[in-house]
């Protein structure tokens, strides 16, 4: 039967008696399924009214010491991760947007104002990925906008592609620089000159030297060896590293006697740089907990950056126009090993790179070669003829 209505709607229905309306199944469960779901074949297609496993609370809570455990974790994190995070959370709040979990509106808006400053691509990738993972479970930000922006950018900004390397601080900008520390024979020079010495033989990142423990040390004779736990490349992978000795670096001598300045003050545990004070002591547990909250003994790795920079300013020391950090104590020993014939394979296990990795050939290595070439010295020198004389 077809009825008009007043906007000529029509509508098909079929009248019954009372009493013979005929019940209509339910539709089935609702559909669970999502872009995760992953079915082998002959299972069917999980629904709301499948029979399932009951939760209780208790499955889903977790104890008053595992949630405090979970929130030093997030608060401890990396000086990466908590500086990036930081410099985001401020940017939202200027903005009255929400940081955490921010939207991906918010996270691509955030990555254009990185660009907006001209940064190297490499820094904004890298700041934003710690942020994307500083998000809680299930609660990132889509990042495809983010990269399609960015390739946009890295196409327009030749320039910041380029990477800021390290001015490499190889033997002779190392041996005057500790000397020059240890000069006026104070327990501060002594441990820089022996932070310097184990910088540059341990190729290490200025965060592992400064959260090595002196658990983790053994002073022979003739080498000192390192347990590490693990590091950027190899997580949850214990090395033990043996640094042997040089006459020139003398390293052992150098570590022997900071060590024994610490073991002087009943410090034999716990960190092996630790923070000087302007007497001479060692600054207590107590002294740095005040001003110290996050780091406790540990000294920052920035505190690494800034002596390094302090003694190669000191030692009268120029670079050519690449910037001196701690950086430059990795680079310095990667660069003399490569110049003076190391293989590819010595260079990765010196410094710990990943098998296989280009960093330590191309970033110190061929720079340091290249420089070195000169194809025109095979032309020879051109001698002006004398003048005629008329």
């Amino acid at each position: 039967m077809s009825v008009d209505t007043a906007d000529e709607e029509i509508v098909d229905a079929e009248l019954v008696e009372d009493g013979e309306l005929v019940p209509v199944d339910e539709p089935g469960g609702r559909p669970l399924v999502d872009q995760h779901t992953v079915l082998l074949p002959g299972e069917h297609i999980p629904t709301s009214d499948d029979p399932g496993t009951t939760y209780t609370e208790r499955d889903l809570y977790v104890s008053e010491e595992t949630a405090q455990a979970i929130q030093e974790a997030e608060e401890e994190g990396s000086p990466q991760r908590r500086t990036a995070m930081g410099l985001f959370e401020a940017w939202c709040a200027e903005q009255g947007r929400v940081a955490k979990p921010c939207t991906t509106a918010t996270y691509t808006e955030y990555g254009r104002h990185l660009m907006s400053r001209k940064l190297k691509v490499t820094t904004i990738r890298h700041y934003m990925s710690l942020i994307r993972t500083s998000m809680p479970p299930g609660k990132k930000p889509d990042n495809s906008l983010f990269l399609l922006r960015l390739t946009q950018y890295r196409k327009k900004n030749k320039r910041a592609l380029r990477r800021k390397e390290a001015f490499p601080i190889t033997l002779p900008y190392l041996l005057p620089m500790m000397e020059k520390a240890e000069a006026d024979d104070r327990p501060i020079g002594w441990r820089d000159s022996a932070m310097l010495a184990f910088g540059y033989r341990f190729l290490g990142r200025s965060v592992e030297d400064v959260d090595l423990d002196l658990e983790d040390l053994t002073i022979l004779d003739d080498m000192v060896v390192v347990c590490l736990a693990e590091d950027k490349t190899h997580k949850g992978e214990e090395q033990t590293i043996y640094l042997h000795d040089r006459e020139d670096l003398r390293l052992v001598f150098r570590m022997r006697r900071w060590v024994g300045y610490l073991a002087e003050q009943g410090i034999i545990t716990g960190p092996v740089f630790r923070e000087v004070k302007r007497n001479g002591t060692v600054a207590s547990s107590e002294t740095r907990a005040k001003t110290a909250t996050k780091r406790g003994d540990y000294l920052r790795p920035q505190t690494v950056n800034e002596r390094v920079k302090l003694w190669f300013h000191k030692a009268g020391l120029k670079t050519d126009g690449r910037p001196v950090s701690s950086h430059s104590l990795r680079a310095g020993g990667a660069t003399d090993l490569g110049m003076n014939g190391a293989t590819d394979e010595e260079l990765e296990e010196a410094g710990r790179w990943k098998k296989g990795s280009r960093i330590p050939r191309e970033r110190y290595v061929r720079p340091a070669k290249d420089t070195s070439k000169d194809p025109f010295k095979k032309v020879p020198m051109h001698e002006p003829q004398a003048k005629t004389q008329r």
